[in-house]
């Protein structure tokens, strides 16, 4: 997927889930935050940003926040995105099968749909934004709707459909990340993600080509689901 009319910009600090302010062209602005995770670690003061400049006069604030750089990497951290990105993926590998965006299932709604022949099933999308020693890590803050969203997937299963959920790491790892769940919030999520593999939901990580304007995914990375974070 890929935006338009991009710039780089300055971050300054972030007042709300919704809102920071940044410096672009040498003035402060309000920008959109396009994701509500915590992201203490990407929006600090001064990093250097990507927004997205939108062309809607009847929007409050002109920017949308959509990419920080740590560390010389770009990261996206637009929570739509990965859906995007894993809804072009998904055209491409069943080329000749439905996909269904927002489709609902028991008491969730999953983001994808897909029937490709006698195969019909569900995929949740998850986009991880952390990384600490050679992993990315999900979540970033306790989430009850992801273990919830696990749940439903093992029922998905038990119904005769096929589930995965799919980790789309917004960075480019360079073939150096293995994908863990963060068990630095708590076991809870990481634990429900062992059950849901054991009861046949698929668990699938994709590292992803990512610039200032794009992301892509461009394959699966190895998944450690016991793996433990180093004291």
């Amino acid at each position: 997927m890929k935006y338009n009319n991009v710039r780089k910009a300055v971050f300054v600090v972030r007042r709300n889930r919704f809102i920071c302010e940044i410096i672009i062209d040498g003035k402060k602005e309000d920008c959109h935050v396009k994701n509500t995770g915590r992201l203490r670690e990407l929006l600090v003061p001064g990093a250097e940003v990507y927004v997205e400049v939108s062309d809607n006069p009847a929007r409050k604030t002109k920017y949308d926040l959509i990419a920080v750089v740590k560390d010389g990497k770009i990261i996206n951290i637009d929570s739509f995105a990965p859906n995007l990105a894993t809804g072009e993926y998904l055209k491409k590998i069943y080329p000749d099968g439905k996909v269904v965006a927002e489709q609902r299932f028991g008491n969730s709604r999953f983001d994808f749909y897909v029937e490709n022949g006698d195969e019909k099933g569900f995929i949740e999308v998850k986009g991880v934004t952390l990384f600490l020693d050679g992993r990315a890590l999900f979540p970033d803050a306790p989430t009850e709707r992801g273990i919830k969203h696990l749940g439903e997937l093992c029922e998905c299963v038990k119904e005769g459909y096929f589930a995965k959920v799919f980790f789309i790491i917004a960075a480019d790892s360079e073939d150096k990340l293995a994908f863990s769940p963060n068990r630095a919030v708590g076991d809870e999520f990481a634990e429900s993600l062992i059950k849901a593999s054991e009861s046949g939901v698929e668990i699938c990580a994709f590292d992803c080509f990512v610039s200032e304007d794009s992301l892509g995914i461009k394959k699966r990375i190895p998944v450690v689901p016991n793996m433990k974070i180093s004291d």
